[in-house]
């Protein structure tokens, strides 16, 4: 299909800075690389760190890499109201009215007053692909996530574009869930909104 985009899950996880590194690994501590994600430098870490919330926790969620300025916790809705925090759907990065949570690693913990997000849905497009599908940074678009039995239109998903991105749309566990997506499947845009 001409101007398919590959649809990856995103699954809870964490980004850490380099003060909580420290906090919750130990002075010094460098993150270790596990394997290569989609998007260009990035990673997931060996190692895992327990999200807790006022209800309940997560025990071993995933550190992303490499370090970030800010601490982020990017989960589902269905994860937040598990664990009880009031995460709003926000972009990655936008940590304004995010969620507190507190963060345990092996050597110690960290109150995270407000990084705990839903990250919009989003396509991560270079410059050229931005332009073969005819959109520019920061719209927002419709797109038909195409699977067996559950095809779906999801809307109101923001497009970023820079020269760093490796063409893919990005959603959560929930929203895979509901499109019968399992680790990956192909989308198109269907509507510029």
């Amino acid at each position: 299909m001409k101007d398919e985009i590959l649809v990856e899950v995103s699954a809870r996880h964490v980004h850490l800075n380099r003060e909580a590194v420290e906090i919750l690994f130990g002075e010094g501590y460098e993150l270790t690389f596990k394997k290569e994600l989609s998007q260009k430098g990035q990673f997931v870490c060996e190692e895992k760190v327990a999200v807790v919330g006022e209800k309940s926790s997560f025990k071993k969620v995933s550190v992303l890499g490499p370090e970030r300025k800010n601490v982020q916790v990017e989960i589902s809705k269905t994860d937040a109201r598990t664990i009880g925090v009031e995460a709003p759907i926000k972009e990655s990065g936008d940590l304004n009215g995010a969620a507190a949570c507190k963060l345990v690693g092996p050597k110690g913990e960290m109150e995270l007053k407000n990084g705990v997000i839903v990250a919009k849905r989003h396509i991560h497009a270079s410059n050229e692909d931005a332009l073969k599908l005819g959109v520019k940074n920061g719209d927002n678009v419709s797109v038909e996530v195409l699977t067996e039995e559950r095809s779906l239109i999801f809307k109101d998903v923001v497009v970023r574009v820079s020269n760093e991105f490796t063409l893919a749309m990005h959603i959560d566990t929930d929203e895979a869930n509901a499109a019968n997506v399992i680790t990956t499947a192909k989308a198109k845009i269907v509507n510029l909104n």
